[in-house]
């Protein structure tokens, strides 16, 4: 009887030791070394601006320094790929736009697959706003449309392939029957060069217009979303101007290569989120008309699979192409 409980004794110090590095392997720190944001579009674009406020907080979250690399082109194509050859250990991740969305149907070789990549959570997001030059007589989304239809117009957006891009394809050639000029810009290029007259319109997120408008130096005509912006609450929206129904907005959230385990993610998902909603990060984020609401890996995946199929139905609909 003494021989069997401790051949009994010796199968549980066995089953013991053979769980050991399981645990070990599922607790382990994360992270282990500075972590690498790979933002898809330039210094200054909304993007960029939301991957820095919640860099500094999950840098204090981590104790390990937060690394903004950005690395612009092709409507953030580049920064994807520039990701997705990254190890999928969770050290390095990628911030982008809705852009991620459209582009899978926008270009016929984006260079990505959904399927590769992992999303970790919807972050903030925002109006596209449509402005103007102050110099345009234009002061409303109808009279802009007039005025394009007397005249030869152009705008600039924040790229081939970004929300606000997509949003005036749709609102003027195809809703309003109207043909005007897209000139693609940088997000936050785009911004000054209506600033500059150098083209008359513009469409982007709201961060890089909101301070021009602020100062006189942009007319607001239209926010893209069903709701104004408490930011701009007197921006009347584009299905007040005569298109009912008009509602889309820009996204930014963050991704990880296929193959990082789930913990990781989930983890990414939890600290990202109380960098987000940190006092410093929510004061910051809401003059920009930033919001965010959270939301888990799963939660951001069903939505994520729904905006890659509205978006294809918005390129279709207004016969937006790149090749």
């Amino acid at each position: 009887m003494k021989n069997m409980n401790k051949i009994k004794y010796l199968y549980v110090l066995i089953a013991l030791a053979a769980a050991l590095p399981v645990a070990a392997q599922s607790s382990a720190k994360f992270p282990t070394k500075p972590v690498r944001i790979i933002v898809a579009f330039p210094p200054g674009s909304s993007t960029d601006i939301v991957a820095r406020v919640v860099g500094e907080r999950l840098s204090e979250i981590w104790g390990q320094n937060v690394i903004i690399d950005n690395r612009p082109g092709a409507s953030g194509n580049i920064g994807t790929q520039v990701a997705l050859r990254a190890n999928p250990d969770g050290h390095t991740l990628f911030m982008n736009s809705s852009a991620i969305a459209v582009n899978v149907s926008l270009y016929s070789k984006p260079g990505y697959a959904m399927k590769d990549i992992v999303p970790i959570l919807q972050g903030p997001t925002t109006p596209n706003l449509i402005t103007v030059h102050p110099s345009l007589p234009a002061k409303t989304l109808q009279e802009l449309i007039e005025l394009a239809k007397s005249k030869p117009l152009s705008y600039g957006s924040s790229g081939t392939g970004t929300t606000p891009h997509l949003d005036m394809e749709l609102l003027f050639k195809t809703l309003a029957k109207v043909d005007i000029t897209h000139v693609p810009y940088s997000p936050a290029a785009a911004a000054t060069a209506v600033v500059a007259n150098q083209v008359p319109v513009g469409s982007t997120s709201m961060p890089p217009a909101v301070p021009h408008v602020k100062s006189g130096r942009l007319r607001a005509i239209a926010v893209t979303t069903a709701k104004r912006s408490a930011v701009l609450p007197e921006v009347p929206t584009v299905a007040e101007s005569g298109f009912p129904g008009f509602d889309d907005y820009t996204w930014f959230s963050v991704f990880a290569p296929a193959g990082i385990p789930a913990a990781v993610v989930n983890q990414i998902n939890r600290d990202f989120t109380a960098g987000l909603q940190s006092p410093a990060a929510k004061e910051r984020l809401a003059a920009l008309s930033l919001e965010f609401t959270p939301n888990t890996p799963a939660e951001f995946a069903k939505r994520l699979r729904n905006e890659v199929e509205k978006y294809a139905q918005m390129v279709k609909q207004s016969g937006a192409r790149v090749d």
